[in-house]
């Protein structure tokens, strides 16, 4: 029996740990990164969490399964409101955990988010979540409860409802022709005022 160098052993057992092992099936995608999922304070952009399971459990303050019906609610809110806004739904679930963090008394967040999306959906424009999410926050900083504030936040953002800004210029310039075609002054003439040539 020939004794192998010293050099020669730590490679025979690196080759020792390789074996005939059937390939891995690909992992399959990932729900929840980890448990203190929950404890997350933001969703990345190459964070593959389901953003209405995240928003659950941290409103619960716990992991939840991806049954539980209040992330089916949410889920189904994030996909209501995504036609309505500009950001997708992580940034949506990152907006509404941020706005429970500064405000006191928020409602869950399925209904935070069916309440904002309430205020955009009638516009017919998609808004930006974020800046709806910031005066809300404002109204409800200056003392406003939920529904108030979502009632103040409807009367601005109706104020909306209308012809697309392209659409107003158009219009704008057809007033100015309009007014443009009016006489000046609508009084007769005085016969005895001199007649400008």
């Amino acid at each position: 029996m020939a004794i192998l160098p010293r050099a020669a052993l730590p490679i025979l057992l690196v080759l020792a740990g390789c074996g005939d092992e059937p390939a891995r099936e690909e992992a399959s995608p990932v729900v929840a990164r980890r448990d203190t999922a929950a404890r997350s304070d933001w969703l990345g952009a190459d964070d593959r969490t389901d953003p209405a399971l995240w928003l659950a459990a941290r409103a619960a303050g716990h992991p939840v399964p991806g049954a539980d019906a209040t992330v089916a609610a949410l889920r189904a809110a994030l996909a209501l409101a995504r036609p309505h806004f500009v950001e997708d739904e992580r940034m949506i679930a990152n907006r509404t955990a941020q706005v429970a963090r500064m405000v006191t008394g928020v409602p869950d967040p399925e209904t935070l988010v069916s309440g904002l999306t309430a205020v955009a959906a009638p516009t017919g424009r998609r808004q930006l979540y974020g800046a709806l999410c910031q005066q809300y926050v404002n109204l409800r900083t200056a003392g406003a409860e939920h529904r108030t504030a979502l009632d103040r936040l409807r009367e601005s953002y109706g104020a909306q409802d209308g012809p697309d800004p392209g659409e107003r210029s158009t219009a704008g310039a057809e007033d100015a022709r309009l007014e443009n075609s009016r006489p000046e002054d609508p009084r007769p003439e005085d016969p005895r005022s001199p007649s400008p040539r």
